[in-house]
């Protein structure tokens, strides 16, 4: 059977009762609002693709699914899965966060007529209109989730609940909790850790419709927080020397300042820095390969800067090819790079991203100015991310236009950034908030000989907020 045939036969398989667990584990990839969508299990198959989760070539997370699911059976009978050896990569490799199967294994474990006195004993904490009397111990999970008070490190109403109900559900709770910290030892003080988690969970806004409030932000308290590649590219005389097309790609001065204020600044938000400098295209590739095949279980993020010439949708190395940011970005999609699954994956790109010309003595533009005017129908920015949750892309302009670099002081768009970093985080402003303060800064600025401007340009697929706490 091909892989189609393989996903129509496992559809078949499953009942809506396997169905409501699979959406439940996946509700750290898969918002709530989008989950009402799936009615079947085709449908749920649909989106992990769209995901990037679910490959033909990467069948770990379905595979993952349907152990803790306990259908080993399927397992077996169409995916051909030595049960032993899954067990060993979920232990390296999860991607199915240890709260949901948590929660999920609680849910199996409560009889009936427990379920009865589970609602009842909530009723102080959840309207009684809300606990319906078909409600699934999942579904009262998913309220008590909406309501605040049922999160991964927010578990004391479900132990106070189950103490009545069962004490040794109680006792899995606080295995969960031990193995947990003992994680956290691993990266980090735990002190510092959950001081800095419970600030996070107090100012986030979740994906559940109907709500106000729900404790959604990205977890960013590991020590480093992840990786931070600066890829600065500033001599471009090979680019020049092999092609004479490329003869307008200049050397950029000024760019040394900008690497400088990503170091220090990256540096201060606790990220472990690595700068490449004067990068071919090629050499661009291997260095986010690399990247890419890391381990980045004990990171809660990666970051990546890169300086140099651009165009329409890609970059320049020093050789003068072209390396299209879609390429870059898509390295760490949850398929490619699993150790980052469900963590932010943040890129910063200073280079114009279209035709310019000459822009004075002091001010230099980040492009390769054109020979011929070119039409172009397609808007190759809004490809340069994959079509799957956790990334940020900021673009130091919009399609078409140039960015402006200071051949003392640095671009406008890197020194914004930086500046409002600094600024923004202590103050405990999410990313995007960091982001709009610089596209209002950066508007703001004129090249006054060519009465140029420039407009920043983020696109994301965040799910949550993003903060990158100074403590």
């Amino acid at each position: 059977m091909d892989f189609r045939e393989i996903l129509c036969k496992i559809s078949e398989e499953i009942d809506s009762q396997d169905l409501t667990a699979l959406k439940f584990l996946c509700l750290d990839h898969i918002p709530l609002r989008r989950q009402e969508l799936i009615n079947d299990t085709l449908k749920f198959f649909e989106i992990l693709e769209e995901k990037g989760l679910l490959e033909e070539n990467n069948l770990f997370f379905l595979k993952e699914l349907l152990y803790h699911i306990c259908r080993k059976d399927l397992l077996t009978n169409f995916l051909n899965t030595n049960i032993t050896e899954l067990e060993d990569q979920i232990q390296t490799k999860r991607q199915v966060s240890s709260y949901r199967v948590l929660l999920f294994n609680l849910s199996e474990e409560v009889a009936k007529f427990e379920l009865k006195s589970f609602k009842f004993i909530l009723r102080n904490k959840i309207p009684k209109c809300k606990l319906e009397d078909n409600m699934t111990l999942i579904d009262i999970f998913i309220e008590m989730e909406k309501r605040g008070i049922l999160g991964e490190e927010n578990l004391d109403a479900l132990k106070e609940v189950c103490d009545v109900i069962d004490k040794t559900l109680v006792k899995k709770i606080k295995d969960y909790e031990l193995t947990r910290v003992e994680r956290s030892i691993e990266r980090g003080p735990v002190e510092s850790q959950y001081g800095e988690e419970m600030m996070t969970e107090q100012a986030t806004i979740g994906d559940f419709p109907g709500e106000e409030v729900q404790d959604k932000a990205y977890k960013m308290s590991s020590r480093p927080r992840g990786y931070c590649l600066i890829i600065n590219n500033n001599n471009f005389q090979r680019a020049r020397e092999e092609k004479p097309e490329h003869k307008e790609l200049k050397d950029r001065k000024g760019t040394d300042v900008d690497a400088e204020a990503l170091k220090n600044t990256f540096k201060e938000l606790h990220f472990e820095i690595v700068t490449l400098q004067d990068r071919t295209a090629k050499q661009i590739h291997q260095d986010l390969q690399s990247f890419q095949k890391k381990n980045h279980e004990d990171k809660d993020c990666f970051v990546c800067c890169i300086l140099s010439h651009g165009d329409k949708g890609t970059i320049y190395g020093t050789d003068g090819q072209e390396v299209a940011i879609r390429d870059l970005t898509s390295y760490f999609s949850s398929s490619n790079c699993v150790s980052l699954a469900g963590k932010p994956k943040v890129f910063f790109i200073q280079a114009c991203q279209g035709r310019t010309t000459q822009s004075g003595l002091t001010l230099y533009t980040d492009s390769k100015q054109e020979r011929e005017f070119l039409e172009m129908d397609t808007s190759l920015q809004s490809e340069c991310i994959p079509d799957e949750a956790d990334f940020l892309l900021g673009m130091a302009t919009v399609e078409n236009y140039i960015s402006y670099r200071h051949i003392i002081d640095g671009t406008w768009y890197i020194q914004s950034l930086c500046k409002n970093l600094k600024e923004g985080c202590p103050r405990r402003l999410d990313i995007l908030d960091i982001l709009t303060n610089v596209n209002a800064e950066v508007s703001q600025k004129i090249d006054i000989k060519n009465k140029g401007k420039q407009m920043p340009q983020p696109k994301y697929t965040l799910r949550k907020k993003l903060f990158f706490p100074i403590n």
